[in-house]
């Protein structure tokens, strides 16, 4: 039978639960280089592609709105939209989710650089732990951010954490999607990841808020958790297909969504 690991005192040592487990995922001295290494290549990556974009924002008044109302608020994206809501998103004090594996590692590299806070959890390891985190950043006046689908999908399957997350703290929901003229799809990674051209036309679509009751019970946040999946679904798919549409129709749906 094998026996319980000792601390140096010798009593077993106790383990976290996993939902509050954020420690770093332990690495080899080569993937720690790597680790350096692609946190810099993305965020260089990012600051030579980011001014280029040609950035078309609907919706942005609810974000206007929250916050001259004092408050704060949490976005929920797809993972395949990263690019877009880290340039847009710079700079603004946003907490994101990050996760402690290799890939949440580098990521965490690339987006404190581009001034955004991070709290470490993910729905598979240290989950309530990231989001008492995150509730402690909303109480302290910043927004937070999860990349809904993330880290490992299914893609387009929102996670309960914002719902969650809303009720404890009684701030709303904002769901976002960014739709791109043109731009590379990686066809074999599990969010089909998009990397917009340099130049791309880009618009940004955010939905109106999705409030959650402090006293909300459980059917209740799941109902929220379901509104927040046809959110992103609704900006998602009218993103993707805005440069497809009509001229004068991108006119009348922009009125509609800036109203």
């Amino acid at each position: 039978m094998v026996e319980a690991a000792k601390t140096e005192a010798g009593s077993p040592e106790r383990r976290p639960n996993i939902q509050y487990d954020v420690r770093p995922a332990a690495l080899s001295r080569w993937r720690r280089i790597q680790v350096a290494v692609i946190g810099w290549v993305v965020y260089a990556a990012l600051r030579i592609l980011g001014p280029t974009l040609r950035i078309e924002l609907l919706g942005w008044q609810h974000v206007d709105r929250i916050h001259a109302a004092g408050r704060n608020f949490i976005w929920s994206f797809w993972h395949r939209g990263s690019i877009c809501a880290a340039w847009v998103g710079q700079h603004k004090g946003i907490v994101v989710m990050n996760s402690t594996n290799f890939d949440g590692q580098w990521t965490r590299r690339a987006v404190e650089r581009l001034g955004f806070g991070t709290a470490q959890g993910s729905s598979t390891r240290g989950g309530l732990r990231g989001l008492v985190e995150m509730a402690r950043y909303l109480e302290k006046g910043h927004d937070v951010a999860f990349t809904i689908d993330g880290p490992r999908g299914p893609r387009y399957v929102a996670k309960p954490g914002p719902a969650i997350l809303a009720r404890r703290s009684g701030c709303p929901i904002l769901a976002f999607h960014c739709g791109f003229e043109r731009a590379h799809t990686l066809e074999k990674t599990w969010d089909q990841f998009r990397i917009p051209k340099l130049f791309s036309r880009t618009v940004m679509i955010i939905h109106p808020p999705i409030d959650v009751p402090t006293d909300a019970d459980r059917e209740l946040v799941e109902q929220k958790h379901a509104e927040m999946q046809k959110a992103l679904e609704k900006v998602r798919d009218l993103a993707e297909s805005w440069f497809s549409l009509p001229q004068e129709e991108r006119k009348r749906l922009a009125a509609e969504w800036n109203a």
